[in-house]
């Protein structure tokens, strides 16, 4: 399974974030380009530590059963619910989409040392490596979202 751990995933993740353009249209779903750049950032961030989400009631009920989802090869399904903390606004495509690509080189090179401690909103205590996995499935699922 990729994570952003590895050097190769990385360097596919960043190049699927360069072909992203302010005119890119989803395929699903009701964010715009940069209001997607601008979740992810703010996803990389919940996995960096640097922004801690609250755990959900439906994330403690169901996230530790299917936190499986995480270790296998399955893209992430569309149109999966959003945690209200990482709903963004308007935003500026420009500054959204360099800062995702800074959020995804510091998360990489900061490696597991630096990888939040704090549960995740949905499903709860996770390992680096998971949080990793997790990440990189994330960012699979929206650059596909805009067909990159």
């Amino acid at each position: 399974m990729k994570n952003l751990f590895q050097p190769d995933a990385v360097e596919e993740v960043m190049a699927r974030i360069e072909q992203l353009k302010p005119s890119s249209q989803p395929a699903w779903g009701k964010m715009n380009v940069a209001q997607m750049v601008a979740h992810c950032s703010t996803t990389m961030d919940m996995a960096s530590g640097k922004f801690v989400a609250k755990r959900t009631l439906l994330g403690r009920i169901v996230g530790p059963r299917v936190r499986h989802i995480l270790k296998d090869e399955s893209p992430m399904r569309r149109n999966s619910p959003t945690v209200k903390e990482l709903r963004v606004g308007v935003c500026d495509f420009a500054q959204e989409h360099e800062r995702l690509k800074q959020c995804v080189r510091q998360f990489h090179e900061g490696g597991e040392a630096r990888c939040t401690r704090h549960p995740h909103p949905f499903f709860g205590e996770l390992t680096p490596l998971e949080w990793s996995t997790g990440m990189y499935k994330h960012l699979d699922h929206h650059l596909r979202q805009f067909g990159v």
